[in-house]
């Protein structure tokens, strides 16, 4: 009877992961917008920029909320805001709603990142918590793929690619109702409540700043792929919006499909030494895919890189979160700030973008890959002492 209660809590929160993958439909949604409103690469890309550059601004407030208002409610409220961000682009089609539309999809998944991953870890604990932690990166994945595979048939079979949009808001309905019939026992806050300064301050812990420079780089690799490889496509294939899209969806398949496989391993092997094979196939799997010219062999290449970089966030998550569990709010609210490389990685690959083409874009993700190399290299078994 514990386990079946454990597993009928677990099941929402893991649900709450899927419509977390929401905020990557981001990517397809940049390209379509581009297309329809005639934009440069510059300018299309500040819709990514949009939706991460909350992540900056209500991370670390939103690790100070749920110690008052706790996690099950933050969560609550975070996917409140998502629901509205997906009705909103049906109100009116401007560039200017659009870009309304994903800022409140930013601000949404902004506190669902910060409140979702610490709500877990009252319902999984201990050894079995970097494993859930990827299970739920898994099911974010599903939502990932899902959103340009909605948009491309929406396009093409039904003339409306914003279709996908009350698709995500009926979604989210669900998913917010199923949590709020759920009970989840937590854990008060200990002691004072932080300050916002005092959870900056942590980043004066080498560890920690390490860990946040990672999600900064594994978030911005990650929107860098999923806005750029169906531009890559349509530049060296020379083939449509709606068939480069693939390409998008084919980078999060392989993500789903590396996560799954991560969940398991991760549960048996040491994750230092997976992170640093996940990153030399990365590094290797770009350094050949931007010197390639067939399609087939692009798509085994991106296929090769999400499925290497699938698990590197959750690894540095569990990792920051062992590394002081008594402080695992404001840690939590730390990391997903990190979420704001998503705003600051691909801007700039759009302004190399437009000079050197898609292939000087994706090369820009070379440097977070090595560094990314860098952390694994540091990292610690015990993640305790670099």
């Amino acid at each position: 009877m514990q386990n079946r209660s454990s597993f009928s809590k677990l099941l929402p929160v893991l649900f709450g992961f899927f419509i977390m993958g929401f905020v990557d439909v981001v990517g397809i949604a940049t390209n379509y917008v581009k297309q329809d409103f005639a934009l440069s690469d510059t300018l299309a890309n500040l819709l990514p920029m949009m939706v991460f550059l909350w992540f900056a601004v209500f991370s670390v407030p939103t690790g100070l909320l749920m110690n008052s208002m706790g996690r099950k409610k933050t969560v609550i409220l975070s996917m409140v805001i998502t629901f509205v961000a997906m009705l909103v682009p049906l109100a009116a089609y401007k560039f200017e709603v659009v870009l309304v539309a994903f800022a409140a999809l930013g601000i949404g998944n902004t506190i669902l990142q910060v409140s979702l991953n610490p709500l877990l870890s009252n319902v999984v604990r201990g050894e079995l918590l970097t494993s859930s932690l990827t299970w739920g990166q898994f099911i974010k994945a599903i939502a990932s793929f899902l959103g340009p595979i909605i948009a491309g048939f929406a396009a093409a079979g039904l003339g409306n690619w914003k279709i996908l949009f009350p698709i995500f808001a009926c979604l989210t309905l669900i998913s917010t109702l199923w949590l709020i019939f759920t009970t989840i026992d937590e854990e008060p806050a200990k002691g004072k409540t932080s300050s916002f300064a005092a959870c900056l301050g942590l980043l004066k812990d080498p560890v920690i700043l390490m860990f946040f420079l990672g999600i900064i780089a594994v978030v911005g690799i990650d929107v860098g792929l999923n806005i750029t490889v169906p531009k890559f496509l349509m530049e060296r294939c020379n083939i449509l919006l709606d068939k480069a899209g693939f390409g998008t969806s084919l980078y999060f398949i392989a993500r789903t499909s590396g996560t799954f496989v991560g969940a398991i391993l991760l549960a048996k092997l040491a994750p230092r030494k997976f992170f640093i094979i996940s990153m030399i196939a990365a590094i290797a799997g770009m350094l050949v895919m931007l010197a390639m010219n067939n399609i087939w062999a692009i798509l085994v290449l991106i296929f090769i890189i999400g499925f290497a970089v699938a698990n590197v966030f959750s690894i540095i998550f569990s990792a920051a979160l062992q590394r002081l569990p008594g402080r695992a709010n404001e840690i939590s609210g730390l990391m997903i700030m990190g979420v704001a490389g998503g705003a600051i990685i691909p801007p700039l690959m759009g302004v190399v973008s437009d000079v050197m083409g898609q292939t000087g874009g994706l090369a820009v993700l070379l440097i977070a890959m090595g560094y990314l190399l860098f952390c694994a290299w540091r990292m610690k078994p015990n993640y305790k002492n670099l």
